[in-house]
């Protein structure tokens, strides 16, 4: 059911880290403790924050590709989480 329709034309995804905001970036410093925050953080902020992404979405559809699943699930997300070193408790597993 629903396997043989033409797939529809879907939006490229580009530059999707700024949507990261200054405001954003500041509630997490305050979270974590800090009060002022240097101008050139931001950028520094959002390269970092890019890369531990990528690196996150690229375990979670391994795991997922190896399950031969389309469907990514959270624990596919907490494995991928547990391999890079930031086990997140309250998930289940």
């Amino acid at each position: 059911m629903g396997k043989g329709c033409a797939k529809r034309h879907r939006n490229v995804l580009r530059d999707n880290i700024q949507g990261i905001t200054k405001p954003t970036i500041r509630r997490l410093a305050s979270r974590g403790g800090i009060k002022r925050i240097s101008g050139l953080i931001y950028e520094e902020t959002h390269g970092v924050l890019k890369v531990f992404l990528e690196n996150i979405v690229r375990d979670t559809i391994i795991y997922t590709e190896h399950a031969r699943r389309k469907t990514v699930t959270v624990m596919d997300v907490v494995y991928a989480l547990e391999r890079q070193g930031h086990t997140l408790h309250g998930f289940g597993g």
